[in-house]
């Protein structure tokens, strides 16, 4: 009797189920990049106020102490599709996220702190994001207030040893 060509049940289950455990295996890397692309995404409306603490800056020599110093609209009042309000503390700007984020993203904040060179109100601003390292002659003004976790910061915002 001649066999025939093809693959036994058995084998077919065993393919599906190594597919099965892959795919398994790659939902968490799917989800982070996801919760990192929306994460990025805030970065949008904090530009917003970078431009309000960089003209307080460049006018007075001072970092403002609030939105309203900052010229301009209340934290609450500044929201998008994933930023629930974008507030300025002492030249700092905080995201906090919501709306429409990720739950895991969820009332999480993010922090660009101005580095400023002291003497030199007419040099621009370098936004530090988080925990990163002053550029070398300026300093870093404002509080950081990241509490979001290193593996949904976007590459830019992870120090050297921060997990990639």
């Amino acid at each position: 009797m001649p066999r025939q060509a093809g693959f036994t049940w058995i084998e077919l289950l065993l393919v599906l189920a190594v597919f099965g455990i892959l795919a398994t295996l790659s939902f968490p890397a799917m989800r982070d990049v996801a919760v990192r692309k929306q994460v990025k995404e805030g970065f949008v409306l904090a530009e917003l106020a970078k431009q309000g603490v960089q003209a307080a800056w460049s006018l007075s020599g001072e970092m403002p102490a609030d939105n309203a110093q900052a010229g301009i609209p209340p934290r609450e009042k500044i929201v998008g599709n994933v930023i629930r309000d974008v507030n300025v503390d002492g030249g700092a700007v905080t995201l906090t996220y919501g709306n429409n984020a990720s739950k895991a993203l969820e009332g999480l904040r993010l922090t660009l702190r101005p580095a400023v060179v002291v003497d030199q109100r007419a040099v621009p601003i370098a936004w530090v994001c988080h925990d990163l390292p002053v550029p070398k002659g300026m300093e870093l003004r404002g509080k950081d207030e990241t509490d979001i976790p290193a593996s949904f910061l976007p590459v830019e915002c992870r120090g050297a040893g921060a997990a990639k």
